[in-house]
C-alpha cells in the first residue's frame, strides 16, 4: 500500500504538528459537516499482485476477434515495431506540450516533424499540433471560417454523425446556425448544395471519402462553395490520402481528419488524434498551438512556440477557440508512423484497403439480397449493402465465429476493409454469410 500513499503517517503527524493541529478533523473543521464525506463505498484496498490477478480476469472477458470488417471512423491498421518502440521511450511518453515548451527542444521538434508531415499529407501551407480528435477538428474548422456577414455553416448529411453532433454542439453555444444537407445516393447533391448556399453561408463541412465510404464530388463541391463567396472543409481519412488527390489539390480552404489510422490502436475509442491544416491566410485564426523554426542567439536552428494568442490562455471570453493543448504523444505516433512507411508504404497500404474492399463489395454483391447500396459511386475502402437478414443477427451469428461484421446502418450493413483484411479472411466471412442466410 505505501507505494500509492504520497504521504506516510509519521509524515501526516509531523505536517499536522507543524500546523499546531493534532488530526485531520481539526484541519477540515471549517468545512460544514453536511458536505462532509466521511468514507467512501468502496471494497477494501488489494496487493499488487491480488489486482493484477483481478485485472487480468476482467480482461479475459474482452473478445478479441479473428477478423474485422468494421470502420466507420476508427480502423484496424497494422502498426510497425517500430512505431511503439520509438514512442514508449521514457523521454516521449508525454501526453502535453510544457507550458515552458522552449526548454524542451526534442518535444518541439517532434511536434514540428507532425506539422509538416500533416501539410504534405494534406496538401496545406501550415498545420497545428493537432487536436483532441476528429470531430473536435472539424467542429474547431467551421469556427474559423465564420465572420460578422457570414456566420451559417453548412455540413454536408454524408459526413459521420458523431462529428455532425460535435459541430452543431459548437455550432449552439454561439448561436450559429448549421444547415445539414440530405444524404442523395449516399453523397451530397450539387441542388441542395446551391439551395443552400445562401449569402450568410460561412463554409461548408464535407468528408471524402464520407460516412459511407463514397468519394464525393470534390472538383464541383469546392467550385460552387467558392463562387457563393464561403470556405470549404475538407474531412479527409489520412490513409485515403496516400493514392487520393489532397484537400490543397482540390482547393479546400482547410482540411481536418481523424488521425487514429496513423499508428493509433483501437483503445476502447481513444485516446484519438484531430489533425488540423489549412491555407496560410487562415493560420493565424488556426487553434491549439504552433511550433515554428528559428535560430537561438548563437545562430543554432531552434524551436519555439508561435502564432499563439493571447486570449486562449487568459482571457477566454474573448477566445476564437479553448484549446490550446494538444495530444502531444499520438502525434508523436502518427508521425513515427508516416516516417516508418514514407510515401511509398503509405500508397501501399491506401491501394491494399481499396482493392481487398473492392474485392468483397464485388462478392457480397453475388449473394442473394446484399445489393451495393450507392450504385455508381466510387468508394476507397468501406462501402453500404442491403441486408436479406436481420443486420443485427447477422453480426451476432458472425461474432460467434470470430469475425467482426459491418455496422448496421440504415437497414443495411457498412462494411470496411483495410489491409489487414486477407483474402482468406474475406473468403471466410463470404462463406459464414452463406450460411447464415441459407439456415
Amino acid at each position: 500500500m505505501g507505494s500509492y500513499i504520497p504521504a506516510t503517517a509519521d509524515e501526516r503527524r509531523a505536517m499536522l504538528a507543524t500546523l499546531g493541529l493534532s488530526s485531520t478533523d481539526e484541519l477540515f473543521a471549517a468545512v460544514p459537516d453536511s458536505v462532509r464525506v466521511r468514507s467512501l463505498d468502496l471494497p477494501e484496498g488489494m496487493s499488487e499482485m491480488e489486482v493484477a490477478r483481478k485485472v487480468g480476469g476482467m480482461a479475459d472477458k474482452n473478445v478479441r476477434f479473428r477478423s474485422v470488417f468494421r470502420g466507420a471512423g476508427a480502423y484496424r491498421h497494422y502498426i510497425p515495431a517500430i512505431v511503439k518502440t520509438v514512442t514508449s521511450r521514457e523521454e516521449f511518453v508525454t501526453a502535453y506540450t510544457p507550458y515552458q515548451a522552449e526548454i524542451s527542444q526534442g518535444v518541439l521538434q517532434s511536434i514540428f516533424e507532425y506539422q509538416t508531415q500533416i501539410c504534405e499529407l494534406t496538401g496545406m501551407d501550415v498545420s497545428n499540433a493537432s487536436v483532441y480528435d476528429g470531430a473536435v477538428a472539424a467542429a474547431e474548422a467551421v469556427l474559423m471560417c465564420l465572420e460578422r456577414r457570414r456566420n451559417r455553416v453548412i455540413v454536408a448529411g454524408s459526413a459521420d454523425p458523431q462529428t455532425i453532433a460535435t459541430v452543431q454542439t459548437y455550432c449552439e453555444s454561439r448561436s450559429v446556425p448549421v444547415t445539414v444537407l440530405p444524404v442523395k445516393n449516399g453523397a451530397t447533391d450539387p441542388a441542395d448544395l446551391a439551395a443552400a448556399l445562401a449569402s450568410d453561408a460561412a463554409c461548408l463541412y464535407v468528408q471524402s471519402p464520407n460516412y459511407y465510404g463514397v468519394l464525393e464530388d470534390m472538383d464541383a463541391i469546392v467550385s460552387a462553395v467558392h463562387d457563393a463567396g464561403a470556405r470549404v472543409v475538407m474531412g479527409a481519412n489520412p490513409i485515403a490520402l496516400g493514392i487520393l488527390k489532397t484537400p490543397g489539390e482540390y482547393g479546400a480552404d482547410i482540411a481536418v481528419g481523424e488521425g487514429q489510422p496513423l499508428g493509433l490502436p483501437l483503445g476502447f475509442g481513444g485516446p484519438y488524434l484531430g489533425f488540423m491544416a489549412c491555407r496560410k491566410d487562415l493560420m493565424r485564426r488556426l487553434p491549439g498551438r504552433i511550433v515554428g523554426e528559428t535560430v537561438d542567439h548563437d545562430g543554432r536552428r531552434c524551436f519555439v512556440l508561435t502564432l499563439q494568442a493571447r486570449e486562449q490562455h487568459i482571457r477566454r471570453e474573448k477566445a476564437s477557440s479553448n484549446i490550446c493543448s494538444n495530444e502531444a504523444l499520438c502525434a508523436m505516433t502518427a508521425s513515427v508512423y508516416l516516417a516508418a512507411n514514407g510515401p511509398q508504404g503509405l500508397a501501399r497500404v491506401a491501394e491494399n484497403c481499396a482493392a481487398n474492399a473492392h474485392y468483397l463489395a464485388a462478392e457480397l454483391a453475388g449473394i442473394p439480397g446484399f445489393a451495393l447500396r450507392h450504385q455508381g459511386r466510387e468508394f476507397f475502402h468501406e462501402f453500404l449493402t442491403d441486408c436479406p437478414v436481420d443486420p443485427e443477427m447477422l453480426c451476432a451469428k458472425l461474432a460467434e465465429k470470430g469475425i467482426l461484421g459491418g455496422l448496421p446502418v440504415e437497414g443495411g450493413l457498412l462494411w470496411c476493409c483495410t489491409e489487414l483484411c486477407g483474402k482468406r479472411d474475406m473468403d471466410e466471412l463470404l462463406t459464414a454469410i452463406r450460411e447464415v442466410c441459407a439456415s
